[in-house]
């Protein structure tokens, strides 16, 4: 193979462009870039390789198309690739080698050995720090929904578990991880009607769906909705239908659970004496805790943590100023337009991928939290409280969507993953 370098007035063979872009597809698909990203994001990489191409991304498979001239035969191969893993520190390393392609500083034969040396670089965080991931997200989202003390710490406590179960589920394969979202929620539903039974004020919906909340399909059911507005049917039903699934895992786990352990206890799922809620002055405790948490979640590096920290915490100030002004639903359309207006300029700035600081702060709307609440209720009996809580989840995701497209209007992005 020739080696030749990206730069102004110069042509990577045809052959060298199709299998390089071929390569960085699956890594960018693997690591977690949205198929609108990532087709933009390949169709750039195309033309600036002199060639034109057509790629379609779903959660499942990349259709690649390549072609020399708008005349010639389209070059097309369409690859089935398992569901993307989420790792923002990778994306970011991946990213940074095709601008050093894009600058001309790189050829791509050591590009690609850079590739396939990134897949084998260590997470940014290890398992501690992980582990403190999810505990800092549990201690985080009880307190947002109106938990008391000794709700969160149970929260804080179960999340921990709720990691030990991940582990051992990626631990024994396919089939675990597949039931993971049911067997987190079903021990963690026991185990809180166990404590419930000595500690009658535990709020049980809370403290599970804190516990669970950093696997809850928020940004799955968020991100199909809005592929099916904007005509994506394909990879639209796929995001949604898996999200869906999982949520109903989740809350037949949590059932489940429940029922386990009403054989040995006796306990109502409704809060004897509900504890009061935390204090908001310790906000300023538990807020950047549960932000840190989801940086460590998604392995966001330790170079972009600060910043997908801002972003996510602006992010949340313009949900708190939208509710304030009118509704839930306006705070989340204005967070969202202030997350990707942000997350734009400093990926202009810093000419890194948009991804790596945007999804940590539109994961922090957690969509799926309410899909879940809507679920619990009608469960327990309230058809009518829980089918509207569960339709409100798609109007959050919705919102979602209209405020990222409201936003990459106001700051056109790079093409980047």
């Amino acid at each position: 193979m020739k080696e030749s370098k990206l730069s102004e007035g110069s042509k990577v063979s045809f052959d060298d462009a199709w299998v390089f872009i071929l390569k960085v597809g699956v890594a960018a698909h693997k690591y977690g870039s949205t198929a609108t990203r990532l087709e933009s994001f390949l169709t750039s990489l195309a033309k600036s390789f002199g060639y034109q191409g057509e790629f379609n991304s779903t959660p499942v498979e990349i259709r690649f198309g390549l072609r020399e001239t708008p005349d010639s035969q389209e070059r097309v191969e369409v690859m089935a690739t398992p569901p993307p893993d989420m790792d923002l520190d990778k994306l970011a390393r991946l990213g940074d080698v095709l601008n050093n392609i894009k600058a001309g500083t790189l050829s791509i034969n050591d590009a690609d050995r850079r590739i396939d040396a990134i897949d084998q670089v260590p997470p940014p965080w290890g398992k501690f720090a992980s582990m403190l991931g999810y505990l800092f997200v549990g201690f985080g989202l009880a307190p947002l929904f109106g938990a008391g003390w000794m709700d969160t710490l149970f929260a804080s406590l179960f999340s921990i578990l709720v990691y030990g179960l991940v582990l051992l589920s990626a631990r024994i394969g396919g089939w675990a991880m597949n039931w993971m979202p049911l067997t987190t929620a079903m021990i963690t539903g026991f185990l809180a009607m166990m404590v419930k039974h000595w500690v009658p004020s535990l709020n049980l919906v809370v403290v599970i769906l804190s516990a669970i909340a950093i696997i809850l399909p928020g940004f799955s059911i968020s991100l199909g909705a809005g592929e099916l507005v904007s005509k994506r049917v394909k990879s639209g039903m796929y995001n949604l239908k898996s999200g869906l699934i999982t949520l109903i895992k989740q809350i037949a786990g949590a059932i489940i659970g429940l029922a386990i352990a009403s054989v040995f206890v006796t306990a109502t799922i409704t809060a004897v004496h509900p504890q009061a809620p935390v204090d908001q002055k310790w906000m300023l405790l538990y807020f950047p805790l549960l932000l840190i948490g989801l940086a460590f979640a998604f392995q966001v590096s330790r170079r972009d943590l600060p910043w997908a920290v801002l972003i996510s915490a602006l992010a949340f100030l313009g949900v708190e100023a939208g509710s304030s002004i009118m509704n839930a639903n306006l705070g989340n359309l204005l967070g969202t337009i202030i997350a990707v207006v942000v997350s734009n300029i400093w990926a202009r700035k810093t000419d890194r991928p948009t991804s790596i600081v945007l999804i940590p702060a539109i994961v922090m709307l957690v969509s799926g939290t309410i899909g879940f609440r809507g679920l619990a209720t009608m469960a327990s009996g309230d058809m009518v409280l829980g089918a509207h809580q569960f339709s409100q989840m798609f109007i959050v995701a919705l919102t979602i969507m209209a405020g990222i497209f409201i936003g990459f209007f106001i700051i056109r992005p790079q093409p980047s993953l």
